[in-house]
């Protein structure tokens, strides 16, 4: 694997939001990291967070060339976010290794936009269920970590784009903690991608929200906090509330929760739920959202 030149494409990407986006409180007004161009046309791929509700966004090349991006779509249910670069980029793009087909033990490299690279290891491959709302039923856990993971590029040992790093956790095994970087495979990407380049959003009915960051706990969910104005909110759903069951079914963790929130219909539908809120069962009907509905809308500058 050549290294160097597949560093070429991989870009840093700054985001500038706008003090009264929607999640300008939980991710910031100003966010950085990486991303990789997947196409000639300087098509960069990188973790949604990073341009959700960008109204400014630079892409910083290997060789110190800055170039202004439009922030195409951010995929709730992938997590992955599109820019199009708005000036010739004159990189190629990385091609894609199909994520299926990675095995626990492998060898990869994780390499953010600033030309740092570590050598990893596939420690896991499993369902990960995230407090916002997000739920992947394969996703890829690598070790060592890299400190800037966002968007990042994991490549295998042919040069070939495996996955785009998306969180920084810890792993317990043996009695040693160690930390680790999730990713989320390139092969979700493409299911979604004509729709996302020809129409700017995935063709199907949005998933219902909430609005809640919620844990697991003992095989339960806790409710952490809720979102401003969000149907969480609306509902009196609070912090310290367990949800036992949703409509007539036990909640048997995070990932059948949000399994059973979807199960429910599109987005507006109304959800029941039992919580138990100091020490007493109580019933509370959430009328759920279409997330997006809250986000400011990407503009082209």
């Amino acid at each position: 694997m050549d290294i160097d030149s597949i560093q070429r494409s991989i870009v840093a990407v700054s985001a500038t939001i706008p003090d009264n986006a929607y999640t300008a409180k939980t991710l910031g007004t100003h966010r950085e990291g990486s991303g990789v161009v997947i196409r000639e046309n300087g098509l960069v791929l990188t973790i949604g967070y990073l341009i959700t509700e960008a109204t400014q966004v630079w892409l910083t090349l290997h060789d110190g060339r800055i170039v202004a991006g439009h922030a195409l779509a951010y995929d709730q249910e992938t997590g992955f976010g599109l820019i199009q670069a708005l000036g010739a980029l004159d990189v190629p793009p990385v091609r894609f290794a199909e994520s299926a087909a990675v095995k626990i033990g492998d060898s990869v490299t994780l390499i953010d936009g600033s030309r740092h690279a570590v050598k990893s290891r596939i420690v896991a491959r499993q369902e990960f269920a995230g407090y916002w709302e997000y739920l992947l039923d394969d996703a890829l856990f690598i070790a060592p970590a890299h400190p800037s993971w966002g968007g990042a590029a994991l490549i295998d040992a042919e040069g070939r784009l495996v996955g785009i790093g998306s969180l920084r956790l810890q792993m317990s095994r043996g009695g040693e903690v160690a930390d680790i970087n999730m990713i989320v495979p390139i092969d979700l990407l493409a299911p979604i991608l004509d729709d996302v380049l020809n129409t700017g959003q995935v063709n199907r009915a949005p998933r219902p929200w909430l609005g809640a960051f919620s844990a697991e706990a003992s095989g339960g969910v806790v409710v952490m906090s809720v979102a401003d104005h969000s149907p969480a909110q609306l509902a009196g759903l609070k912090r310290g509330d367990v949800i036992s069951e949703i409509r007539d079914g036990e909640v048997g963790g995070l990932a059948d929760f949000y399994r059973k929130v979807w199960d429910s219909g599109p987005a507006g539908v109304e959800i029941p739920m039992r919580v138990i809120r100091d020490g007493r069962d109580a019933w509370v009907r959430v009328k759920s959202a279409d997330r997006n509905a809250f986000l400011q809308k990407p503009q082209l500058q």
